[in-house]
């Protein structure tokens, strides 16, 4: 018998190596499939006014049907888009650190952080290390340098035209999140300021029979930074909703 397919969609300026921890839990078990976006890691260049439509016909083109797809941050959204419109590829949904329907001041935010990147890339790179791991980061200091030299990586053509969807996609699939029919759940960081706790409420009472967690202390690399507790969790909710017990 095949083993349970899990699919991992990483966060806008990252790629595929940020799930290497996390993989560590799953790979025993599970069939891990890492999906990169356009304009990430090894894909082609994301061009510019690229939508979320886009960036999940692209993922859809490489996902396995009928896999367990676990999107963090711009991942989820594209993992929503995903379960919404071709829900014979996914078998569940795990949206991690996701944003949702912002208020008119988390839209506010984000947007400022966008034309702060579109100015000056290498600030944002570091503001987003200081988010992400800040002094006292239980993260071992060789998986932050990796994460910096991830995103200085990064063509800023691609990742601002990437950013532009992670900061405005929320209010295109929020109509569309009532309609999706796969089991689904939301899990962020107790202490993420831009995916905060309240949106994975606010994502849970979206989605039908969406159950969502809050893993204490946690900031937004939750893969990184709590990455077998994120594994506990989809564990628990993958066996809970496939054949595979």
């Amino acid at each position: 018998m095949s083993r349970v397919r899990v699919a991992l969609i990483h966060g806008v300026g990252l790629d595929g190596s940020m799930w290497g921890p996390l993989r560590e839990f799953l790979e025993p078990e599970y069939d891990v499939q890492v999906l990169e976006l356009l304009g990430h890691g090894g894909r082609e260049a994301a061009p510019e006014g690229v939508t979320l439509a886009e960036l999940a016909a692209d993922v859809a083109e490489r996902l396995e049907p009928g896999s367990h797809v676990v999107g963090f941050s711009l991942g989820a959204l594209v993992a929503q888009y995903l379960a919404r419109f071709r829900p014979d590829l996914v078998s569940s949904l795990v949206s991690v650190g996701s944003v949702c329907d912002r208020t008119a001041q988390e839209h506010a935010a984000v947007m400022m952080r966008l034309a702060s990147a579109a100015s000056d890339f290498p600030a944002t790179v570091e503001a987003s290390i200081l988010r992400w791991y800040p002094e006292g980061s239980p993260v071992p200091a060789e998986l932050v340098e990796a994460t910096r030299e991830v995103l200085l990586r990064n063509d800023p053509g691609s990742f601002l035209a990437c950013y532009r969807v992670f900061a405005t996609a929320d209010a295109d699939i929020a109509p569309e999140l009532p309609r999706i029919t796969v089991p689904s759940h939301a899990v962020t960081g107790e202490l993420d300021p831009g995916s905060t706790p309240e949106m994975s409420a606010r994502l849970a009472a979206a989605i039908p029979g969406c159950t969502y967690s809050v893993i204490s202390g946690a900031r937004h690399m939750i893969p990184v930074e709590r990455s077998q507790e994120l594994a506990n969790t989809l564990t628990a909710f993958i066996k809970e909703h496939s054949n595979v017990r």
